[in-house]
């Protein structure tokens, strides 16, 4: 939990001048594994989520921000003065990586763009993040619900007979995000072999439309255009919700074993014999029918017997939780949950501690650190801007 020992990306320098989710995201992910991640943000604003709230933790501070931010110092910069581009240009110089998620052209028409920067400093990693890509879809503003509502997400989310429905977290910037950091370390990979640097663009859309994994294939392929199914499987039955004696439970049955112990377990063994329920093809095509079954049997207990008995049996079953709860199961099984960041040194008696969810991903030689709180608006310009003399040399031997 604390800093001590290093990190996977100990050593890395990574410039971010990206705001709000799916780049931060990015960077704090690098970040939690050793790299060092300089905030670029606006005087005065900052990042555009340090005002989004509520909620808001005791100082007032978003909690969406908060959510993305950690293990990063933050620099305030004014890109649209010529003194702060010069300061740009020398913490560019100075790093590895630089993340970017401006409207595609403003970083070229602010003269830090990839082919201006690139043959200054060839081993330069440049990732850029964009909603629709840098060509016809370069207008089109990048938010989450746009692109939810344009990559199709929404057509297959919700009821039926509903309208359809956002997925309940930004959850196509999330992806961007998790696609911009696997693009960044094979960058990096590559520059290890080679000593070059590239570009890395990743874009929201494509993000999305990659992650809609088998929906997108049934149309690849077979030309299915999926529609909203509720909480059921386009391709497997039973696998979905259920209504039981107090709260909904989910029940996934992935095979016709699985299938058998669930009827033997709800007490209708015949439920595996019966035509329409034989094997996974024939249960969804009798999808409405065995739903009905299984409401009727699962209506006689609520929700944690069904899920204690149906996962003795090997049915995999569990209720459908609140925030809450699923944090306090987590807990239960040993799992990453939340982590608490002690505040930062005693020469900054301002900064507070905070509770963060934790890095999901166990590495056991060089696990996640948590090193400092999410940064204060510009709490570190002058401790990481004071080092850049105008002649500073950059990681390639050029002069800034």
């Amino acid at each position: 939990m604390d800093g001590a020992g290093l990190g996977a990306l100990d050593g890395l320098r990574i410039a971010d001048f990206s705001r709000v989710l799916a780049g931060p995201y990015a960077t704090m992910l690098l970040a939690d594994l050793g790299a060092e991640v300089v905030k670029v943000e606006r005087p005065g604003i900052g990042d555009d989520t340090r005002a989004w709230h509520p909620p808001a933790d005791h100082d007032g501070t978003s909690t969406y921000f908060l959510s993305v931010n950690r293990n990063k110092r933050s620099v305030v910069l004014d890109l649209t003065t010529e003194a702060g581009l010069e300061q740009a240009r020398a913490l560019i110089a100075d790093s590895d990586v630089l993340v970017e998620n401006f409207r595609p052209g403003t970083m070229e028409r602010l003269g830090l763009g990839h082919r201006e920067l690139r043959a200054r400093q060839p081993g330069l990693i440049y990732c850029s993040i964009s909603g629709f890509g840098s060509g016809a879809g370069a207008h089109i503003p990048g938010y989450d619900l746009l692109v939810q509502a344009l990559g199709g997400l929404m057509s297959v989310t919700g009821n039926a007979d509903g309208e359809p429905v956002k997925a309940g977290v930004a959850l196509v910037d999330v992806i961007t995000g998790l696609h911009a950091a696997l693009g960044i370390l094979a960058a990096l990979r590559h520059r290890d072999a080679t000593g070059e640097g590239q570009r890395v663009e990743v874009n929201l859309l494509a993000s999305l439309l990659s992650a809609m994994v088998n929906q997108a294939s049934a149309f690849a392929v077979a030309g299915v255009v999926p529609g909203r199914m509720g909480n059921a499987h386009p391709s497997i039955a039973p696998y979905e919700t259920f209504p039981t004696a107090d709260r909904p439970i989910a029940i996934a049955v992935g095979n016709d074993r699985q299938f058998a112990a669930l009827a033997e377990t709800v007490g209708d063994r015949g439920l595996a014999l019966d035509d329409r329920f034989r094997t996974n093809a024939d249960r969804v095509a009798h999808r409405a029918a065995l739903r009905d079954v299984l409401t009727e049997r699962l209506g006689a207990a609520g929700a944690d017997h069904w899920s204690a008995v149906l996962l003795t049996a090997g049915v995999p079953a569990g209720p459908v939780n609140t925030l809450d709860e699923a944090f306090a199961f987590a807990q239960k099984l040993g799992l990453p949950g939340i982590v608490d960041i002690p505040a930062a040194p005693a020469d900054a008696p301002e900064e507070r501690p905070s509770r963060q969810v934790a890095n999901p991903i166990g590495l056991s030689a060089t696990p996640a650190r948590y090193r400092l709180p999410p940064p204060r608006l510009g709490r570190h310009t002058a401790e990481i801007l004071r080092p850049f003399p105008d002649d500073a040399p950059d990681r390639d031997g050029a002069i800034t």
